[in-house]
């Protein structure tokens, strides 16, 4: 899809592979099933992304790129570090508006990320925050990047959005909240998720590795 708005569209997301991708899911999933849970949820989250309106499509990826990722994406590795360190960085590369979400929540669709993509919705003073319901956040969109507004926030906790939003307001930006999104980290996330976007990849695959452990 060619670009069709103003802001980059980023994904962070580690390369779908057993060992690597949603480890917390196992047990009671296999490595492999969590690998193949992996790449559902991303290859929902990235169809999404091409069907939003977006200056460019970016993938932040630890691992190696596959034949998963669709046309019209560019590729970066993400750079070493802990997690504010690598958002940090993937915002530092951008030279406009920046909307960056992750690979868990593979519910989401074009019509809750579009607030953040449109016009006003990247004006100078902007900031979204997309909170996740551990305590987190899935999505952090910038008008005017700054890799300070990330490092130092403290990862997988259960204060990590309220810390991180608080960084936006003391910055004195204008923050906009999107949808409240469950992040799948857990067996009881999957379900939930998969519940709650039937239509998708990730529901299937969900599906799937049931009706095989039940033979």
């Amino acid at each position: 899809m060619p670009p069709t708005g103003p802001v980059t569209l980023m994904v962070i997301a580690k390369e779908p592979v057993p060992g690597r991708a949603k480890t917390r899911l196992v047990p009671p999933y296999t490595p492999t099933e969590a690998a193949a849970l992996a790449r559902a949820a991303l290859g929902d989250t990235l169809e999404v992304v091409s069907a939003s309106p977006a200056r460019r499509r970016v993938l932040v990826l630890d691992g190696s790129p596959g034949p998963w990722i669709p046309p019209g994406f560019d590729v970066v590795p993400q750079c070493e570090g802990g997690l504010d360190a690598r958002l940090a960085a993937a915002f530092g590369a951008c030279d406009g508006p920046a909307l960056l979400i992750g690979m868990d929540t593979p519910q989401v669709t074009p019509r809750i990320l579009a607030p953040a993509l449109s016009l006003d919705g990247c004006a100078a003073g902007r900031a979204w925050f997309g909170p996740a319901a551990d305590g987190g956040f899935w999505a952090l969109g910038l008008a005017e990047p700054s890799p300070e507004l990330v490092r130092g926030v403290p990862m997988s906790t259960p204060v990590t959005g309220e810390v991180q939003r608080q960084r936006l307001v003391d910055a004195g930006l204008t923050v906009g909240d999107l949808p409240t999104l469950r992040d799948v980290d857990t067996a009881h996330d999957a379900a939930l998720v998969a519940r709650d976007a039937p239509g998708g990849r990730f529901a299937a695959e969900v599906a799937r590795i049931a009706r095989v452990g039940a033979r």
